[in-house]
């Protein structure tokens, strides 16, 4: 068995930013692989009847998780920004990180998205923040934005969101260790502790 690690994550996510802020040094330190899964909770809400995210259906349930985000990245030493806009749709980064997601500059992207979208309160389903985002990475961006808007990259995201629902996956973050679901940041630890001891 692989000490592979699967990150299932949505850029709207709110609990999804401090997780891709640590993920990948907690996952390095450990021998694990860790792979990077991106998908859309949008699909996943409808089915269960939602048409926006449960923070925003339950007010009250919004404003724990939106204090609990202060805390926890004060605890992290993260930047955070409670953006004007919740959820925002991350529909194009998401298909960027599908269709590229064997890049070594992918991490990298993932984590300067969410900062966009959490720290400098950027509308992220613009496409003049991805790009800018992608230039400030020294990568081609108009290239990128085309393979993107390909209709093989956007089928595969769709693919990827279908295999999450099939996985049982119903939020974000979500990680699959050796078979298991975790879901949520607070559960990495849990999930990383699980790899390792099924591999052993």
């Amino acid at each position: 068995m692989s000490k592979q690690l699967e990150f299932w994550f949505e850029f709207g996510s709110t609990y999804s930013y401090p997780t891709a802020a640590r993920i990948e040094r907690l996952a390095h330190a450990g021998g694990i692989t860790l792979i990077w899964r991106p998908f859309l909770l949008g699909p996943i809400f409808r089915e269960q009847g939602w048409e926006d995210s449960p923070f925003n259906i339950y007010p009250t349930k919004g404003a724990y998780m939106w204090r609990d985000m202060e805390r926890l990245c004060a605890a992290l030493d993260l930047a955070f920004q409670r953006p004007s806009q919740f959820p925002r749709n991350g529909l194009l980064a998401a298909r960027i990180a599908c269709w590229f997601e064997g890049e070594a500059w992918l991490p990298d992207f993932v984590r300067s998205v969410y900062d966009a979208n959490f720290v400098r309160d950027q509308d992220i389903s613009n496409p003049r923040v991805v790009s800018s985002i992608l230039e400030e990475m020294q990568l081609p961006a108009s290239e990128i934005l085309d393979a993107a808007q390909d209709p093989e990259s956007k089928a595969k995201l769709r693919a990827q969101t279908e295999q999450a629902r099939s996985l049982g996956i119903f939020g974000a973050p979500s990680f699959l260790a050796a078979g298991e679901l975790f879901w949520g940041n607070d559960r990495l630890e849990a999930a990383l502790d699980w790899l390792q001891r099924e591999v052993a």
